[in-house]
């Protein structure tokens, strides 16, 4: 009785709890992949598994009277204490009565439920597993084709074939081909097919169609057998120092999303051509214990240098991750180094603890060895190295620890150490200390670092975030790092820092703001006068921003962000710049038809002084474009549903910059102060 009392008043006091379904994508997470846009040197990732896995949720929510706590952490969006205290509370009243009895878990509030709903449900029926049968025969099948194309020619297509070095031999248009079938949660196949924008396609040096290729078999909760992964799987350990090769976030006002959780077998069928192993992978599970081990060859791409004096064998002086086979030097990199990996992971999980054990080893078929540049002193080299460590979690109350230890075959050690506090249910507090020597590497990773990838660091993070009611939510972070060794174009060993803060304002279903100080401070080279020693010197970036979301009613939402940066400002290399952009979004609830519409203008001093904008795109894809001089964008996307079983979509996008004749650089050079493209993608589910 006291329950369902708890229940009505609950549901009196939050009406709010039936407002619109949010986007997959909220502010936070655009924000994180723009962040992850602009660690990458501008390179967007490909990685569009967790677009797939949210999707695959909507239409087939997790039973949270059922879910796990391994289910749970799918959703992302939950941290290790919210998860415990709810299986805690499931634990001692029994099954929830309705979604909105969440608000009486401790740490759960309104915006953790609606950040949940869409892809959960709360029901009696018991969750069944299903027979190998069932999982081939009951499932859902879909069939992916999108295509796009710049419409203004660059310089690769323009060149002479007869008398050019380098140029672009195939087609302008970007194809993609996926094919998926998949039985809830529980089995999946499917292939994917890319051609990349100026491969050729059926001819030439791609004979056999498509330039990458990709095909995996998936399969969860099959007695002992937690997963067992056949073909193309990604694998995540620990705090990622050892291995992760899904996507991951890291600095973001999401303050408490710091520690890195997943199971450690994932299906992949993205398009990146990178981050993934092909072979097999199978995790077993039986009571507290669990084990999975997983073997991986594959041809990757590498620089491969031959000593026509045979002085020497030949080697490899780098790995190649563009994933591009245009040109004559793109392709003869292709697939010519050979990767052979196996590794594992033991876990054992008591109550509130966890620890496990984590390995990966890798052989190559030809040796790996970088340029004498002082900054490769400690890079990645040989044929044959490994990466090991421990990992553990504990939950004590409000209070959650984790961490990894890890260290290299050569005995080079890393350390990353979190903590998330629940100091009470309007504070929240997170600490995360790493310490990377400058000699430890690893492939594949990516963990909370400031670098692209966990090799020379050590800093400190420590966030805050404060939710004084249900309307206003402040959040804060600092960040302050040193890299002990040379990096690249940091001719010194170097220091840096983040701050920022974030304040969000909510005070109804309509209305969403936010506004954001980012101020951060790097040492990178700085040597205009051409001296014999290049100074390193610290170079400060601040940025402002504002962002405004309206829901004029349940079918139309305007969205406006402004923003200013400052890059060394009082500087020599002192530079300004500015973008405000204004979105119109249609997405009724019911019409077979949505869409929305941006109209963009930035002007900047330079490339220092880029920004960065989260676009809306097609089903399962995202535009991050770098913005620097000045020009105006403006985008149209839409989205029409011919029934239940066919969707159409259309992105035309346009960028005109003013007073400029040519655009990019390279082969990618365009004439002109126009780029234009067009994206187009149909979806067949039966």
């Amino acid at each position: 009785m006291s329950r369902l009392i708890v229940l009505i008043v609950l549901l009196f006091i939050c009406p709010e709890l039936l407002a619109q379904i949010p986007e997959i994508n909220t502010p936070i997470i655009e924000q994180q992949l723009e962040n992850i846009t602009e660690n990458n040197e501008d390179n967007e990732t490909e990685d569009d598994s967790y677009l797939q896995q949210m999707v695959q949720l909507m239409r087939n929510p997790l039973n949270l009277n059922n879910a796990s706590a391994s289910d749970m952490k799918e959703l992302r969006v939950l941290t290790a204490i919210q998860i415990q205290n709810f299986i805690l509370y499931r634990t001692l009243t029994g099954k929830l009565i309705n979604l909105y009895e969440l608000q009486a878990v401790p740490g759960w509030d309104i915006n953790t439920i609606q950040k949940i709903r869409p892809y959960v449900i709360v029901s009696s029926r018991v969750s069944v597993s299903g027979t190998l049968n069932t999982r081939f025969i009951n499932g859902d099948h879909s069939m992916l084709v999108r295509a796009s194309q710049v419409i203004e020619k660059s310089k690769g297509y323009l060149l002479d074939s007869s008398t050019a070095a380098n140029f672009y031999p195939g087609s302008p248009q970007k194809i993609l081909f996926r094919y998926k079938y998949a039985y809830r949660n529980l089995f999946q196949y499917g292939i994917v097919a890319e051609k990349d924008a100026g491969e050729e396609f059926f001819k030439g040096t791609q004979k056999q169609g498509f330039d990458f290729y990709s095909a995996h078999i998936f399969i969860r909760k099959l007695g002992i057998i937690k997963s067992l992964a056949i073909g193309d799987f990604t694998v995540n350990m620990g705090q990622g120092l050892t291995q992760w090769q899904s996507l991951a976030f890291k600095k973001s006002v999401d303050v408490t999303n710091i520690k890195r959780e997943a199971d450690v077998l994932r299906p992949y069928n993205s398009p990146g051509e990178i981050n993934f192993h092909r072979g097999l992978g199978i995790t077993l599970a039986k009571n507290n214990w669990q084990i999975t081990l997983f073997g991986s060859f594959r041809n990757i791409d590498a620089n491969l240098v031959s000593d026509t004096s045979q002085s020497q064998d030949d080697y490899i002086s780098s790995l190649q991750t563009s994933g591009y086979h245009r040109t004559k030097s793109e392709t003869d990199d292709k697939g010519i180094q050979r990767q052979l990996a196996f590794g594992g992971n033991m876990a054992y999980q008591l109550k509130r603890l966890h620890v496990g054990i984590n390995g990966v080893h890798y052989r190559f078929k030809l040796p790996l060895i970088k340029s004498a540049d002082p900054y490769n002193k400690y890079a990645l080299s040989g044929s044959s190295f490994g990466n090991y460590s421990f990992d553990y979690s504990y939950i004590f109350r409000n209070l959650h620890i984790f961490g990894e230890a890890a260290f290299t075959s050569s005995f080079d050690k890393a350390f990353i150490n979190g903590v998330i506090l629940s100091a009470s249910s309007a504070v929240d507090i997170s600490l995360l200390y790493r310490n990377i020597s400058k000699s430890y590497q690893s492939l594949y990773s990516t963990a909370f670092t400031e670098n692209t990838y966990p090799t020379n660091e050590k800093g400190l993070y420590c966030g805050i975030s404060i939710k004084p009611n249900v309307f206003l939510r402040i959040d804060a972070y600092a960040d302050f790092y040193k890299f002990p060794w040379l990096r690249y174009r940091v001719d010194a060993p170097s220091t840096g820092s983040d701050y920022v803060v974030q304040v969000s304002y909510r005070p109804n279903k309509q209305l969403d703001i936010y506004t954001r100080y980012k101020s951060e401070s790097k040492a990178i080279n700085v040597n205009p006068d051409q001296l014999t020693l290049s100074p390193v010197i610290q170079q400060p970036r601040k940025n402002w921003r504002t962002q405004v979301m309206y829901r004029l009613n349940s079918k139309i939402t305007l969205r406006n962000r402004t923003e200013i940066v400052w890059f060394d400002k009082k500087g020599t290399a002192a530079e300004q710049g500015f973008l405000i952009y204004f979105d119109f979004i249609y997405k009724p609830l019911l019409s077979p038809l949505s869409g929305n519409i941006r109209l963009q203008y930035f002007e900047t001093e330079g490339y220092n002084s880029r920004l960065y904008a989260y676009e809306n795109d097609v089903l399962y894809s995202f535009s991050i474009p770098v913005f620097y001089d000045k020009g105006y964008r403006y985008y149209i996307n839409i989205n029409y549903d011919i029934g239940k079983k066919l969707s159409f979509w259309v992105k035309w996008s346009q960028t005109i910059y003013r007073d400029k004749n040519l655009i990019g650089s390279g082969l990618d050079e365009i004439k002109g102060n126009i780029r234009s493209e067009v994206k187009l993608q149909a979806l067949y589910k039966f």
